[in-house]
């Protein structure tokens, strides 16, 4: 039988929930990831060093690129894995090959590896990071791309892994009457096959975040969390230093069907890592309570 303790304690309980924000509810502060990219160059010269680094400032995941020939960083699934569990660290993403290699025969050749590394190393999902530049002006490439993506994420699903696709400005560019966002977005299952929101690129592009949100509710699975400084030139800025309204963006975070995000900065003004330590301190301040 329920005692008067039990009782106060589950009012008290209940009382406490009514002003957490859904901000909270959906969030936990482990989860502010970085992408590796950032720090390409400080990845290259020590990459143990570097995540060593990484962890100080606070990130608890981190979403890898340069996969190649079965390594991250000279370093195979199992060795890279150890490494990030020393630093308290995990990658539940990672950048893998660009389209290029999807639009040829026998990408499968090299697809099958790579999706089974990634799922070694104890990522939960597998991005596709960008198409080059000759395919892009052919409506026809991306609806290629939307037809061998889904063939792509059927293998991953047999991995127990998912796929996603990241964007920058120019799948948003005008052609045929659409564009290839829109394309990979209306042809590719939706059970199956996942979008990496780069914010600043949708952004810059002239596209509202939260419009895509609400019209694909549940499909961006990821975020890269990245500003846009307020010149004529919109540059990259450190998260909190620009235009993009994140504390907006972030309430909509459940209805997008965001499971991790990755701070992102291509570009720094001074050294990568006071720019990764000035965006995980806006976010611990103003996003992540």
């Amino acid at each position: 039988m329920p005692t008067r303790r039990d009782f106060l304690r589950q009012s008290s309980l209940l009382t406490t929930s009514l002003f957490i924000s859904k901000e909270e509810w959906f969030f936990e502060p482990q989860k502010i990831g970085l992408q590796l990219y950032t720090l390409r160059n400080e990845m290259g010269k020590d990459a143990k060093g570097t995540l060593a680094k990484v962890a100080a400032q606070g990130y608890k995941t981190v979403e890898t690129f340069g996969y190649g020939n079965g390594k991250w960083f000279g370093m195979n699934a199992a060795e890279l894995r150890a490494e990030l569990k020393s630093h308290g660290l995990t990658t539940p993403s990672g950048h893998t090959f660009p389209a290029s290699v999807f639009l040829q025969n026998g990408w499968e050749e090299k697809w099958k590896p790579a999706v089974a590394d990634a799922k070694a190393v104890g990522q939960e999902y597998i991005v596709i990071p960008w198409m080059e530049e000759q395919y892009r002006t052919d409506i026809n490439n991306f609806k290629k791309m939307a037809a061998v993506l889904n063939k792509a994420a059927e293998i991953c699903k047999q991995t127990g892994i998912k796929l996603a696709y990241h964007n920058h400005d120019f799948e948003f560019a005008p052609l045929a009457g659409t564009n290839g966002y829109d394309v990979l977005l209306k042809e590719t299952d939706p059970k199956l096959v996942f979008f990496e929101m780069d914010i600043y690129w949708v952004s810059k592009a002239g596209k509202d975040p939260l419009a895509f949100f609400s019209k694909y509710p549940s499909r961006f699975a990821m975020w890269h969390v990245k500003d846009m400084d307020n010149t004529a030139q919109k540059n990259f800025t450190e998260v909190g230093s620009g235009v993009i309204d994140f504390k907006k963006i972030f309430t909509h975070a459940k209805q997008s069907g965001m499971k991790y995000f990755f701070v992102e900065q291509d570009q720094c003004p001074g050294a990568p890592l006071d720019s990764t330590a000035k965006s995980i301190a806006y976010l611990k301040k103003n996003i992540v309570k």
